[in-house]
């Protein structure tokens, strides 16, 4: 069975020592509360619960699966369990309102929970997830009366949400959805349709499930303006607030999946089931905006922590087994045969991991200090900074983590080479599991066109100039720091490449739109490549100052990973530069017909 521990110090390192979380938390209204202690008390109790609770029950659910019987779906063995343990622990309501019975804590701490449960049970953590998306969509839209109902339930964990949008015949194009909503009495609606792809649609660990769903009213216009957002439980609650009369939703059949399969994913068929509208008519996809973006970091967290989970597995791995005999002589003579972490190549595929996780960890820190302000800081120029600089890393975070996620895990089998393809060792499961997170909540490509062509192109390239003058003044600060000149000099030039290759794509797109889908993935991925090549060179500044501390080993580590960061994997960007410059021209030249040339449909 794979092992895990939270890499706390690595966690403490980013927090207190790079962005200076104590001193974020306490600029924050109520901020007081996440106290250094509580921080680190939140973190270690965390880290147990995930290696003791949520691990051991990863592989067996991945095995067994979910079961759907009589409507009725069964999780795997002890998720029931886990699930009554989180909840009593208070993890739910960790960073909710306290009026809905939250505890009021910053976002992040949540987030550094979400990476602990993803590396150690994504299956598991699914059914939690997105109920915290499903509370934050009713606070910011729904009635005082909906809150009232469901927002204090989805808070303490006794009720969990889903979002239902995708249909048989229809994914990203929602303006495609043929669900409808008739009204009928007392402010309710008869909501009829068919939805597919439901994570934790149905299931046994909770005592209801709230459904937010998107349906079109009668009177609705066409496209993605007619959708309204509606909230429709699984059990209708009675006058007490408690689970009534069951309401006409049911799960049609589970999804036969590659991975995650200790989460149900469901078809979900809704007769008639009542629901009641949430915001205003025909403005459901801005309401659920707010849902599908706390989704979408979510899901880049899981990339974050399938790359943890792959990279220690993979160097204990390495550490033990015994494979030929180091190029430049025995490293381990008493042995019949050197550890396989001799090799430079089995250190590439462990530093790549290294490097992403780090990376990865890094961005996702520095996002949630933005997210942090901009649901707890006060109104003024520093919340719509950070609103801008969230909502330019949303699509980089969800969609650059996931695609380095998935290439991380299979290293991961690499580096176990056969035994890596076999069952028992739990390094393949991680990499079906992580096949799924380019996809949901809105593909690479989707989140590529968001990041290109709304966050950066529709605002005249603004968002990105907040960004790329915080890294210009990084540069400048420390251009004659010979210590960080190894860092500096290479991401100064890139940044300054960052703002031409937009322009470039911006001036093209004038004459032909196409160009904005060319050269969206390639953008994304150039821009999550010098994003990290930033964090990282912001951690070798702050790791130079400490070489010579207790902890030395530990910063001169850091160092050695930032420098394989930029001499390994930065280089990347010059190819996705190249790619981005070469325009849609070889893309569309060919017509529809033209690919199947060589075979008969």
């Amino acid at each position: 069975m794979p092992s895990y521990q939270a890499p706390l110090r690595d966690m403490r390192f980013v927090m207190d020592e790079m962005f200076d979380y104590p001193a974020h938390y306490a600029s924050l209204p109520k901020g007081e509360d996440a106290s250094p202690d509580v921080v680190s008390a939140i973190l270690e109790e965390g880290a147990r619960f995930a290696r003791d609770v949520l691990l051991p029950i990863n592989q067996s659910g991945d095995a067994e699966g979910c079961l759907l019987e009589g409507g009725e779906v069964k999780a795997p063995k002890g998720f029931k369990e886990a699930y009554q343990q989180y909840v009593e622990g208070g993890w739910p309501s960790l960073a909710a309102d306290p009026e809905q019975g939250g505890q009021g804590l910053p976002p992040s701490l949540a987030m550094m929970l979400s990476e602990m449960i993803c590396a150690t049970n994504l299956a598991w953590g699914m059914y939690p997830g997105l109920s915290h998306g499903a509370a934050d969509a009713l606070r910011h839209h729904g009635t005082d009366e909906q809150k009232a109902t469901y927002l204090t339930k989805l808070v303490e964990g006794v009720w969990t949400g889903t979002m239902c949008l995708t249909e048989p015949h229809c994914g990203t194009d929602l303006g495609l959805i043929k669900t409808r909503a008739v009204p009928v009495a007392d402010n309710a609606y008869a909501i009829t349709g068919t939805k597919i792809f439901i994570s934790a649609g149905e299931h046994n660990l909770a005592e209801n499930i709230v459904h937010l769903v998107l349906a079109k009213l009668p009177d609705a216009p066409e496209g993605s303006k007619g959708i309204s957002l509606f909230v429709v439980p699984k059990f209708l609650p009675n006058a007490e607030g408690n689970p009534g009369e069951r309401n006409g939703v049911t799960c049609g059949s589970l999804e036969h999946k590659m991975g995650i399969h200790g989460n149900a994913t469901c078809v979900m068929n809704f007769d008639g089931a009542t629901g009641y509208l949430v915001g205003p008519p025909n403005k459901g996809l801005a309401c659920m905006f707010t849902m599908m973006n706390a989704a979408r970091l979510g899901v880049g967290i899981q990339g974050l922590g399938l790359i943890e989970a792959s990279f220690q597995n993979s160097l204990s791995y390495a550490r033990d087994r015994l494979q030929m005999r180091g190029l430049s002589g025995k490293q381990a003579p008493e042995k019949p045969a050197d550890p396989i972490i001799v090799h430079p190549d089995v250190r590439r595929m462990l530093l790549t991991q290294k490097a992403f996780a780090e990376g990865g960890r890094m961005l996702v820190l520095y996002t949630a200090q933005m997210l942090d302000v901009v649901e707890h800081g006060e109104p003024g120029e520093d919340r719509d900074h950070a609103e801008t600089l969230l909502g330019l890393l949303t699509p980089i975070v969800k969609a650059f983590l996931t695609e380095v996620g998935f290439e991380s895990t299979n290293e991961g089998v690499q580096i176990y080479g056969g035994h890596g393809f076999i069952k028992e060792w739990g390094m393949e499961q991680l990499v079906r599991d992580a096949r799924i997170t380019r996809l949901y909540e809105g593909t690479t490509g989707i989140q590529a066109l968001d990041l290109l062509g709304r966050k950066v192109l529709m605002s005249q390239g603004e968002s990105l100039k907040v960004f790329t003058k915080e890294i210009h003044k990084f540069c400048k600060a420390e251009a004659d720091n010979a210590d960080l000149k190894e860092f500096v000099e290479p991401l100064s030039k890139l940044n300054a490449e960052w703002g031409e290759l937009t322009m470039g794509v911006g001036m093209k797109a004038m004459q032909d739109r196409e160009e904005v889908g060319a050269a969206s993935v390639d953008y994304l991925m150039y821009s999550g490549y010098v994003t990290l090549a930033y964090l990282f060179a912001r951690a070798a500044k702050q790791a130079s100052l400490s070489l010579t501390g207790e902890e030395k080993s530990f910063y001169a580590a850091k160092l050695n990973t930032a420098r394989f960061y930029y001499q390994r994997l930065l280089p990347r960007t010059k190819a996705h530069a190249q790619m981005i410059q070469s325009g849609a021209g070889s893309l569309m030249a060919m017509s529809s017909e033209d690919f199947g040339l060589g075979f008969e449909i």
